[in-house]
């Protein structure tokens, strides 16, 4: 049995407020049920009684925020199986079996509760396979809200999903993300495609900006939140297509031990540790640490990496609580551009092929951060909340890759260049959430305001292959033309250099000096008005500053944006467990930060880029920890800066592009035994305004697929041993705006293997496409490709103490 721990009633037990009101603060994270549930009982003081060794093994997606409660109980055992019934002064889980007859009716409806069998709080058995639904979540609104409540699409990789698929990286991530797609990242960095829109920007950690470009590793992660379509109200700029948000692991009072050592083909090797504790009744800790040193399919390419981030959590009472953490983190790898393209498709290759040199071909990157969260609970219902992030960034990458292939296809160009970048971020927000009754109104108040600054220093030189330059046909006479650079032509059948090769700072480099200063107040009232509607209204004023110093030219610029970025939906359920929404919101990409690569001394005056998106769907929660949704958009890009094709000085704002499309997903358990993630897309995007090289009207947008479709499924044929299978399929694409380079389409499977050799001891086998099918895996443009792995194995064994 749960310990039936007996505390002093206050706000939130049934003595006190019973199931109305204001309810409690809660901050219970995701992880063990059973330690989930003696958290919520030390919290509140309400006994909670069942089966001990059942709820142990099972999971929970944690609570944030202000909930009564029974709520509190409701989001804590959703997938479970459980329910919590309160008699007298404590609550008793009881299981939830539903006749076969009405399979198909929610449990939580009041058909499928006049339906339903309870058991013996006893008799409750654990629930075999992975829990990948998600209840909840903060980020979406910075408050906790039901996924179904939110009129927004969204995708949650979940725990058990990252580990069942030995997730590492968020291109393994979006893998399984309808209407997301990732390209190579040019500067050595992640870069997904939301919607048709690609960026290298768009990334937050527990809801703070994370704006460094390097490949983001997923050993401190809790889960991965994908936020689809603009996001201005809530994270201000950027947030064009959608946004990326990884919630961290943080310490709490359940005893951690674990221990993982992963090997595999190509040289892989990769070992995770994680252990936390509760240092007294008021102090917890955590560590996470990952070391790997990997090779790769490709020829000289290979990585290592290293990570370690201690987090500490601070309760001193049930209203405060204070989280503080750091990390460190390092990355080498040989910088790969892939292979060029020939005749309309990728040139036929190997795929091991490397084209440059791989030995003068790498990237390092180190990242330090410091953060802090504080959160009070007032007596009032009011919750003050403020979170603090800063970090430090040096990167170097130099790549030696393919450029253009000669008419008859037999020989290749390969340039160079190198870009060193060194950046300082520090974010602060501060929030404040207030619950209260109005007549039949509920009203959610959220307002806030964050501030940052962000100073970059940028560095990029040219390489020159034995000193020579190489001036394009269109400029003979103009060897100081800014297009200038050196090429050193090799065969295709043996598409390496060691020709001397120098790097320096030439008409077409970058050095330079960005200083951004971000302001932003925000609003927002989520409103439930009776039991049928919900509507949800926001606004956010940003002003950005900008102060560029070219240090090569002595050119200053400066610059200040003021923005505002609404957003509203409204939310229909016809019963409790279907969601009816429709929304629109706006966002701005203005020249800070990661979007500085047009900046120019003379487009000052350039307003901000906009994003409008349109979105209705439906999200539908089938059975408890099973979930599905639909969504169909169009998301206009307007204010594309693109030259004047009558005064070449000059200039223009246009409307740029359009995406429309439908997605829709699935998450959860079909059975107890049996869980399932994935999703299709229809994406349709295309220029609607001739952008010259940029594209022409009518062009289809860059590395957007018109269909993906992508399930994963695991199924557990008796406690502890499973099975893993996974299908991704993809249509063609093209490589570039220009449409003239095609990438043909795919169906990959990928397998896994579950076994549990004793009560400490488990062992996992991943395999990826284990047909060895040969596909493109994604791109930059049409001279640099990357192609998709052959068949990988990776084994891991994985000590929980």
């Amino acid at each position: 049995m749960i310990p039936a721990l007996s505390y002093p009633a206050f706000a939130g037990s049934p003595d006190s407020s019973g199931e109305k009101g204001n309810g409690r603060v809660y901050h219970i994270p995701a992880g063990s049920l059973d330690s989930a549930l003696k958290q919520f009982t030390r919290e509140t003081g309400i006994p909670v009684s069942g089966d001990e060794n059942a709820t142990r093994k099972m999971t929970t997606p944690g609570i944030q925020g202000n909930f009564t409660a029974s709520e509190a109980l409701e989001q804590l055992l959703a997938g479970s199986g459980l329910q919590a019934t309160l008699r007298g002064n404590r609550y008793a889980l009881e299981r939830i079996i539903t006749q076969a007859t009405d399979t198909k009716t929610p449990a939580d409806t009041a058909a499928a509760t006049a339906n339903t069998v309870r058991m013996p709080a006893l008799t409750v058995s654990a629930t075999r396979g992975s829990n990948y639904a998600t209840t909840s979540t903060v980020t979406a609104t910075k408050t906790n809200t039901l996924l179904r409540d939110i009129p927004q699409s969204i995708s949650v990789i979940s725990q058990d999903l990252i580990k069942d698929q030995a997730m590492q990286s968020i291109a393994d991530v979006v893998r399984y993300v309808p209407g997301v797609g990732m390209s190579q990242g040019e500067g050595n960095t992640d870069a997904p495609i939301f919607r048709g829109t690609q960026s290298t920007a768009d990334f937050f950690v527990d809801g703070i900006r994370d704006d460094v470009q390097y490949f983001r590793d997923l050993y401190n992660m809790q889960q991965v939140e994908v936020l689809k379509g603009p996001n201005g109200m809530i994270f201000g700029r950027g947030g064009s297509g959608g946004v990326i948000n990884r919630v961290s692991k943080e310490a709490g009072w359940d005893s951690i031990r674990s221990l993982s050592f992963q090997a595999g083909s190509f040289d892989t090797r990769r070992t995770l540790i994680d252990v936390g504790e509760a240092i007294s009744d008021v102090v917890a800790g955590r560590v996470n640490g990952m070391y790997e040193n990997s090779g790769s399919y490709r020829d000289g390419v290979n990585l290592e990496r290293y990570g370690v981030n201690p987090t500490m959590t601070i309760k001193p009472d049930n209203k405060a609580k204070i989280v503080l953490g750091g990390e460190f983190f390092h990355d080498t790898r040989t910088a790969d551009r892939g292979i060029p393209s020939f005749d309309g498709k990728p040139i036929h290759t190997r795929r091991s092929t490397f084209f440059g040199d791989p030995r003068r071909s790498h990237a390092d990157v180190t990242v330090k951060t410091l953060y802090a969260t504080m959160e009070y609970a007032f007596d009032s219902g009011i919750t003050l909340r403020n979170r603090t992030r800063g970090t430090l960034f040096n990167k170097f990458y130099q790549n030696v890759y393919p450029f253009e292939v000669s008419s008859d296809g037999s020989m290749v160009d390969i340039a160079a260049y190198n870009n060193s970048t060194k950046r300082s971020n520090i974010f602060n927000q501060t929030d404040l959430i207030y619950t209260w009754q109005s007549g039949p109104f509920e009203h959610k108040l959220l307002a806030g305001i964050e501030v940052g600054q962000q100073i970059t220093h940028n560095l990029r030189k040219t390489g020159y292959f034995n000193n020579d330059i190489f001036v394009p046909p269109e400029h003979p006479d103009d060897p100081e033309d800014d297009t200038a650079f050196s090429v050193v032509t090799v065969p295709v059948s043996a598409p390496r250099t060691s020709d001397p090769l120098s790097f320096r700072l030439d008409a077409s480099g970058v050095t330079n000096r960005v200083a951004a200063r971000i302001t932003g107040v925000y609003i927002q009232d989520q409103i439930k008005i009776g039991p049928y509607i919900q509507a949800i209204l926001g606004g956010r004023y940003d002003r950005f500053e900008l102060d560029f110093h070219n240090n090569r030219t002595d050119a200053r610029l400066r610059t200040r944006d003021n923005l505002f970025s609404p957003r509203a939906g409204l939310v229909l359920k016809p019963v409790d467990t279907v969601s009816l929404y429709t929304s629109y919101s706006l966002s701005y990409v203005p020249r800070v930060g990661d979007q500085l690569d047009s900046l120019e001394a003379t487009n000052q005056s350039l307003s901000p880029e906009r994003f409008i998106n349109l979105e209705v769907g439906t999200k539908w929660d089938i059975r408890p920890g099973l979930a599905f949704t639909v969504a169909a958009y169009r998301l206009d890009r307007t204010n594309v800066v693109i030259a004047d094709p009558a005064v070449a000085s000059r200039s223009l704002l246009v409307k740029g592009q359009r995406s429309e499309g439908v997605e829709a997903g699935i998450t959860g358990r079909i059975t107890s035994a049996w869980s399932i993630a994935g999703g299709y897309a229809y994406q349709d995007g295309r220029i609607t305004k001739t952008q010259g090289e940029h594209g022409e009207a009518g062009a289809i947008l860059a590395q957007l697929p018109r269909h993906t479709f992508s399930l994963w499924n695991r199924y557990d044929f008796f406690p502890g041993w499973g099975l893993g299978l996974g299908v991704i399929t993809r249509s063609h694409m093209f490589a570039s705006v220009d449409n003239t380079v095609s990438l043909p389409g795919y169906t990959r499977l990928d397998a896994a293997l579950y076994g549990k050799l004793n009560r400490y001891l488990r062992f996992q086998m991943n395999v990826e496409n284990m047909l060895d099918k040969h596909y493109i895996l994604s791109a930059n443009n049409n001279v640099n490709i990357t192609p998709g792995s052959p068949v990988a194995v990776r084994g891991m064994l994985i000590l929980d103490l």
